[in-house]
């Protein structure tokens, strides 16, 4: 039920035939206020001699293909709607990116797996969770923006957390619904409601303190949150 119920929930951004990264990113920026930009985009098999789908950058051994900014750079990140339309008007398949941190969302991600045994262990606890942005390889729940000051004193706080968690805050950047990475496309795992308002977000404690418990409550003492 859970399932079917997400499945109504999720965004549909595509209207009268425009792409859907261009609502998407509008939606974003405009309604929702958060910063975003076209990241660097995969290129066809063959284009540069590669085997698969490369990056458009120009790095033959780029580290995540397609789902990074290029050009223009992360500070050129904006809530400016005339920005959004030019930029996906030229280029209607770019994917989307969210530059994390300031006023905009942070975000705590881990490797996929990990994600959706976390899911599941913070749904038993009863955890009231934002939205979560899934890739092939990472899930990313979202949360309230952070400073870095504010990070350092959280962790430091802490005896142990996950290895297998990241941090994305002021400076940092993450690809957002429906984009394509290197493997397949990112989705709402976890969508946001439907509506103008922006999401609501949790705490970065809050979402830590979680999965810190959610990994160290394994009967047999490992950590759920394993690769």
């Amino acid at each position: 039920m859970r399932e079917i119920l997400g499945r109504r929930r999720r965004l549909r951004f595509r209207r009268r035939g425009r792409p859907a990264q261009l609502d998407a990113a509008l939606t974003y920026a405009s309604a929702w206020r958060w910063p975003v930009l076209p990241g660097a985009g995969l290129t066809t098999a063959g284009a540069r001699g590669t085997r698969g789908d490369g990056c458009a950058c120009p790095d033959p051994d780029c580290a995540v293909p397609g789902a990074h900014p290029f050009d223009p750079g992360l500070l050129a990140a904006t809530t400016d709607a005339r920005m959004v339309r030019w930029w996906w008007g030229n280029r209607p398949t770019a994917p989307i990116v969210l530059a994390t941190g300031d006023t905009a969302p942070c975000a705590v991600s881990l490797p996929a797996v990990a994600g959706a045994r976390a899911l599941v262990e913070l749904d038993r606890m009863g955890m009231r969770l934002g939205p979560v942005v899934a890739t092939p390889t990472r899930w990313s729940l979202l949360v309230a923006p952070y400073t870095l000051e504010q990070l350092g004193e959280l962790l430091y706080a802490k005896d142990w957390v996950p290895s297998s968690l990241r941090f994305h805050g002021s400076g940092g950047y993450l690809m957002l619904p429906p984009s394509e990475a290197a493997g397949g496309q990112v989705r709402w795992e976890r969508a946001p409601l439907p509506g103008s308002a922006a999401p609501w977000l949790p705490d970065v404690e809050a979402v830590v303190d979680a999965l810190v418990e959610a990994s160290t409550s394994a009967p047999d003492g490992g950590s759920r949150l394993a690769y």
